[in-house]
């Protein structure tokens, strides 16, 4: 197989079905328009947005089923090279509907399928056959029921290998992934982080102070804070700076984070810094914002948002 300088990982991937509805009411018969059909999953996002800008990832999961079929040819009609590996769990999928009366987004997300044991070790056996990333992405949320050890081999493994490893999860998952340490990136909203602290986050100094302790600890070589419509916080032992997010018309907030994701991989993989290549991504974390559905960030929204970010900054 050919190697990818960027490699992302999705175990609980997605089949992502929009829609739109005239309203939204209880008890009625609510006709829905057209669905369209999308790749999802934290991991898959990032790999598609990747191609979206202009770039190559090798997007890796455990896929099933007839949804699980649907989600590998929606990633063939997008040319994204992926590596599925075959469970027994049908692929999960999750719904975003529109509410056309007041544009209102709602997204219902399904649980992932557990992966079974031998299921995981295919996991980890893909990754070690794989050749060797500069990056691995681990991106999204976990199955149920996976085992204490699970993520701690999967870090160590592809460390030893000498991949730079990049977290986009919560909970549990982000605070084991944080205690091995050595991350090059991690990329949590405010709740999240508030949620693997244990505590609320107090205000702009207090998340100073805990994005700055983590990558004082050698826990994380970079901490970016997704903020919403607030932008982004990024922490390096170097640098400590908000990055503001452009005002734009707001359609759908799928897949956002995971192009600020994609972007920022994207940048810091082309040898760029961590201050451009936050901007990058904050660029087409926003440029996601302007489009419907489950699409992802448009390359010339993108370019033209960081032209203004890079012009303000």
């Amino acid at each position: 197989m050919t190697a990818h300088r960027i490699l992302t990982l999705t175990l609980s991937p997605a089949l992502d079905l929009a829609t739109c509805v005239p309203h939204l009411r209880p008890h009625d018969k609510l006709r829905c328009s057209t669905p369209s059909y999308a790749p999802g999953g934290g991991g898959i996002n990032v790999a598609r947005a990747i191609r979206r800008l202009g770039g190559d990832a090798l997007a890796l999961f455990p896929a099933g089923g007839s949804t699980g079929e649907h989600l590998r040819e929606l990633l063939k009609a997008e040319d994204v090279p992926f590596q599925a590996i075959a469970v027994s769990g049908w692929t999960r999928e999750c719904i975003n509907i529109t509410n056309l009366t007041d544009r209102q987004q709602y997204r219902f997300v399904l649980p992932g399928n557990p992966l079974s044991s031998q299921e995981q070790t295919a996991v980890l056996s893909a990754l070690e056959h794989l050749p060797t990333a500069d990056f691995l992405v681990i991106s999204g949320s976990m199955p149920e029921a996976l085992p204490a050890d699970f993520l701690p081999r999967l870090l160590e493994n592809a460390q030893r290998r000498g991949c730079r490893c990049i977290v986009d999860s919560s909970g549990s998952a982000l605070r084991q992934m944080l205690d091995i340490g050595g991350l090059l990136l991690i990329k949590p909203n405010l709740d999240e982080l508030s949620a693997m602290l244990g505590e609320a986050i107090s205000g702009p100094e207090h998340l100073n102070q805990v994005a700055q302790d983590l990558v004082a600890a050698g826990r994380t070589e970079a901490v970016l804070v997704s903020l919403g419509a607030q932008g982004a916080l990024l922490v390096t032992a170097e640098v400590c700076e908000r990055i503001p997010a452009p005002t734009v018309p707001r359609r759908s907030t799928v897949g956002a984070g995971d192009s600020l994701l994609a972007a920022m991989v994207l940048k810091r993989a082309s040898g760029a810094s961590w201050s451009v290549a936050a901007r990058y991504g904050v660029a087409a974390g926003t440029a996601a914002i302007m489009t419907d559905g489950s699409e992802l960030s448009r390359l010339e929204d993108t370019e033209r948002l960081y032209g203004w970010l890079a012009a303000s900054s």
